[in-house]
């Protein structure tokens, strides 16, 4: 039985997220605090009891943010997730939760109706269970299929043209170093964890780096644009919330907009990006497959792909397809230091990986293969 403290100072939003974790059999709420000062002192007298800890930011006595920092300060090791509004002033609160150790946030409803609408369901349990270890119970998959509502599961499944992948082990096409006039672009995928990932990678990027580095992060809309802010002002290179048809230039950071996708595209000599309001593929809006399928039509001679932490498999596919095509070299993140060993393990696992390395060596061999101009 996986034990849960929730802390939020609204009662509503206890009793709803009570009820929801009340739904799997092997969850439990085994306490609940008021405000983050209330939940420190149950932690520090019972630091062993909780499997995950549901937060709220906005509290009084001890925010969300105060509540993160203390657990560093004692050095208490939990799994948080965050549920925070997508309010601006909130999405910055959010995205320096996840930098202080959050394992990941769900968006709170902006009604009692969508708090108790199957949509929030799915993402709470989803995102507890990934916190916990534990797949999602069955009969909900079920259930929430039947009822053609989302399950969030959809991240773990290689669909569609994936056949030749289960197969076996994907054939590696050699890849061949280019000079530094060559056309190179950096694609980096990343879901849970990531945002804490990136900021152990991009600042560490030089501001001459010889490609522009494009980033598919698992976010909803409102949050990327408060990432790319906080990146920027931490990084050498410039970072900024991508935008339809802005040019890709080196050393440049652009993040996809959360609620849409992203393609990479050619305009005679410059390469730019396509963000368009589109359905979600496998429950991801943006999609890091995507992504990656739009390089097929883009004649880049060179193409560094980097997976690092998240629930699931996506981009795998696309960096299959690229595989068979393009002159790529593919880096993943190692398990030891992943949030959640998902999308690195299953690159990894069919064998299209040039490197796997550490966190803190990812920016470095980003460096290595691309060069500085």
């Amino acid at each position: 039985m996986k034990k849960i403290l929730i802390i939020d100072d609204s009662a509503l939003m206890r009793r709803v997220m009570s009820d929801i974790i009340a739904t799997d059999s092997r969850l439990e709420v085994a306490a609940t605090a008021t405000n983050g000062l209330e939940g420190l002192d149950q932690v520090i007298a019972h630091p062993k009891d909780f499997d995950c800890i549901i937060l709220d930011i906005n509290m009084p006595k001890m925010n969300g943010l105060e509540f993160l920092e203390a657990l560093n300060k004692n050095r208490l090791k939990q799994k948080v997730v965050v549920v925070s509004t997508v309010a601006k002033e909130g999405a910055k609160e959010t995205i320096r939760c996840l930098e202080l150790g959050a394992f990941d946030f769900v968006t709170k409803p902006d009604s009692v109706l969508e708090a108790k609408g199957d949509t929030f369901k799915a993402k709470i349990l989803r995102t507890i269970c990934a916190a916990c270890g534990i797949e999602l119970a069955a009969d909900f998959i079920e259930e929430t299929k039947a009822a053609g509502k989302p399950t969030g599961t959809v991240y773990g499944k290689l669909e569609g043209n994936s056949m030749s992948i289960r197969s076996g082990k994907a054939l590696r096409r050699p890849h061949v170093p280019k000079g530094p006039n060559s056309k190179k672009l950096v694609a980096i995928a990343s879901s849970t964890g990531g945002p804490k990932a990136l900021q152990q990678v991009i600042p560490k990027l030089p501001r001459n780096l010889n490609a522009p580095v494009v980033i598919v992060q698992h976010m909803p809309e409102g949050f990327t644009a408060s990432l790319a802010q906080r990146l920027d002002e931490t990084s050498m290179v410039n970072v900024v919330e991508a935008s339809d048809g802005r040019v890709l230039e080196k050393g440049k950071v652009y993040i996809a907009k959360g609620g849409a996708q992203l393609r990479i595209e050619k305009g005679g000599a410059a390469f730019f990006i396509s963000e368009k309001q589109e359905p979600a593929r496998n429950g991801l809006k943006p999609c890091a497959d995507i992504m990656y399928e739009s390089l097929l039509n883009c004649d880049f001679d060179e193409i560094t792909c980097v997976v690092l932490t998240g629930m699931g498999a996506d981009g795998t596919l696309g960096i299959n397809q690229l595989n068979e095509k393009k002159n790529i070299y593919v880096i993943s993140q190692t398990e030891a230091t992943s949030t959640v060993y998902g999308m690195p393990k299953v690159i990894a696992e069919v064998g299209l990986c040039d490197e796997i390395v550490p966190l803190d060596r990812v920016a470095e061999t980003i460096t290595k293969i691309v060069g500085v101009h």
